[in-house]
């Protein structure tokens, strides 16, 4: 395996810093010291395989800097920190110079993961890592130990999805920058929270990026929904591919991710030997096993591609992958849409499939993408696919933002969650999701140059096209579509919200707690439904320890026959007084071949005694 090389600074101490950065067709590089008296030049020297370096004294962190790339002024292509923006200059920081309190962190197993995901801006009124951390013994007690947090890699502007990040190294200075991501990492880790970073390996964003100004990262050989694909697969790519593994493994060693969740990894277009993902894989566990350490990949994939998280027959080993039809089936069950992918979900049999095999679409039909989609993920371990019934995504792609809390009833609300929270796959919640937020998240960016601003517009329309929306979007420029997507937790003083919470707790404690439901095993399922009364029954495990799910998708009360034999306790009832419901019709005891009343989108969870 080829030696990873470090790009970016590196501050060594005493006033020594160590420069390096990859340009290959380029003529002549000069480092530019800046600080407040005087300027300084340096110029640095080429090895073989385009790589410019200079070791420099008296040289400390705080100090600005640009690059002189045949004689234009560049910032770092692996700047650590922009503290000015994507414009300016970088910033020479000391990463190793951060005291660690949570120095015995041991990241546990991916399958014992309650994420939260969230976005740093909008996550609350402060809109940064310190304000952030405020929260975290709140996310502790709600049962999530893990949270995941949307790209902070610096991009135009002070409000963005992060989607349209530039510098990949550095962190968001409106979000403070290395130093609170530090902080909130470390005080993560001192409550037993692992933390999850979303990165983007497909693209960068189109303004600030000063890339193709240093060499050939990108290839338009490929073409991307963002333009010219990143080269992975071309002339020089090795050391494009060396550009981003060393950034996977510097959030590992610098700042203690646990974790990373990439992006849209169908759009990394790679025909080589060894694809990308599966050399980077190979770095990962090498690196783990050299420090004793757990760092897991999360890959989205609209492809419902299983080869990247298998092992076996060219498979690139990828730790998870998110699962959207788990979320398509739930989704399009309880509002009943049949817009755009939805058309192709909206019957139990979906749900069925997906709960107890993984994708609904593993080379079958699709009539939204009119050809036969994705790989048979039949005999996947479960614990390889994250499932949800929202995330940033589904509800931001949306013209209005509108959260699932919004678009349905609080008892259908009550199943969905139910079912996601214990399903046999690692669940992903939404901030905000824990106490049924109901303000919108909606698509933000703060871009400056004015074409850009309505080319992203026209994009973005372009892209959902299919689902016709009525209305249009609000302004993503505009300040106030950011400020109304903010979380609003003076809401969990309400009545309904407080409830909410509490509902997940007891979900989340009922996971964890029982030996079967915290087993993420899709073996030993058996789900018989029908259609037309809309009724599910899912059965789980075998021998002593079995699981009966009772599931009423319609909105009127029904009849459900429990052709189990054996005796049954109640450990949940959506329907209870005490979760706002009409009350349960469900007894506490159930025995098996016998049929029981159920209410109108009800969930009964029993456990064989």
């Amino acid at each position: 395996m080829k030696e990873v090389k470090e790009i970016g600074h590196k501050y060594i101490g005493n006033g020594r810093c160590r420069f390096r950065v990859w340009a290959p067709l380029t003529n002549n590089i000069i480092l530019l010291l800046k600080d407040k008296s005087k300027k300084r030049l340096f110029p640095l020297k080429k090895d073989r395989f385009g790589y410019w370096e200079i070791i420099t004294k008296n040289t400390y962190p705080k100090e600005k800097y640009y690059y002189l790339v045949d004689g234009k002024k560049r910032p770092d292509p692996a700047s650590f920190c922009q503290p000015e923006g994507v414009h300016k200059a970088s910033e020479i920081i000391d990463l190793s110079s951060f005291n660690w309190d949570s120095k015995s962190w041991k990241n546990p197993p991916l399958k014992n993961y309650i994420i939260y995901e969230l976005h740093i801006g909008a996550f609350t009124s402060k809109g940064d890592f310190y304000g952030a951390i405020k929260h975290l013994d709140r996310i502790k007690d709600t049962g999530i130990n893990a949270v995941e947090i949307m790209p902070v890699s610096q991009f135009p502007g002070d409000r963005n999805w992060g989607y349209d990040g530039v510098f990949p190294f550095a962190v968001q200075n409106s979000y403070g920058g290395p130093a609170a991501l530090l902080k909130f990492i470390d005080e993560a880790h001192v409550r037993k929270i692992s933390v999850i970073l979303d990165v983007v390996y497909n693209h960068l964003g189109p303004e600030g990026n000063y890339l193709n100004c240093y060499g050939p990262y990108f290839t338009n050989r490929y073409k991307t929904v963002w333009g010219d694909a990143i080269n992975f697969d071309g002339s020089y790519s090795d050391e494009v591919r060396n550009y981003f593994i060393f950034n996977a493994l510097y959030w590992f060693k610098y700042y203690h991710i646990d974790a990373l969740r990439l992006d849209a990894v169908h759009s990394i277009y790679d025909n080589g030997s060894v694809h990308f993902l599966s050399e980077l894989k190979q770095n990962i566990e090498k690196y783990n096993k050299d420090e004793g350490q757990n760092h897991y990949l999360i890959t989205e994939n609209d492809l419902n591609d299983s080869k990247v998280v298998k092992t076996e027959n060219g498979g690139y080993g990828i730790d998870a992958q998110w699962n959207d039809d788990f979320h398509h089936s739930i989704h399009a069950l309880m509002t009943g849409e049949k817009k755009g992918y939805y058309i192709d979900f909206g019957k139990l049999w979906h749900f069925k499939k997906t709960f107890s095999q993984g994708y609904v679409y593993g080379n079958a039909y699709s009539v939204f993408r009119k050809k036969t989609h994705g790989s048979i993920s039949k005999g996947i371990p479960a614990s390889k696919f994250v499932v949800f019934i929202q995330n940033h995504d589904q509800i931001g792609n949306r013209p209005q933002g509108e959260r699932l809390t919004v678009l349905i009833s609080f008892e259908a609300l009550k199943v969905s969650v139910a079912l996601m929270v214990l399903s046999p796959y690692i669940p992903l919640i939404f901030m905000g999701e824990e106490y049924a937020e109901d303000k919108p998240f909606l698509y933000f960016a703060s871009h400056s140059d004015k074409d850009l601003i309505k080319s992203v517009i026209n994009g973005r329309k372009e892209e959902f096209s299919s689902f016709n929306w009525e209305k249009s979007p609000p302004d993503p420029q505009d300040k106030k579509t950011f400020l109304n997507s903010k979380l609003d937790f003076s809401k969990l003083k309400q009545k309904k919200h407080k409830i909410a919470n509490e509902y997940y707790k007891k979900i989340i404690a009922l996971r964890k707690s029982d030996t079967l439901l915290n087993k993420l095993s899709n073996k030993h399922i058996k789900i018989e439904i029908n259609e037309e009364k809309k009724i599910m029954v899912i059965h789980r495990g075998c021998g002593q320890k079995q699981i009966l799910y009772l599931i009423n998708f319609n909105n009127k009360p029904a009849t459900i026959s429990i052709d189990n034999g054996g005796k049954w306790e109640k450990l949940l009832d959506s329907s209870r007084k005490k979760w706002l419901g009409p009350e349960a019709m469900l007894p506490k005891i159930i025995k098996g071949n016998k049929n029981y009343n159920i209410n109108g989108l009800n969930i009964g969870i029993y456990k064989k005694i």
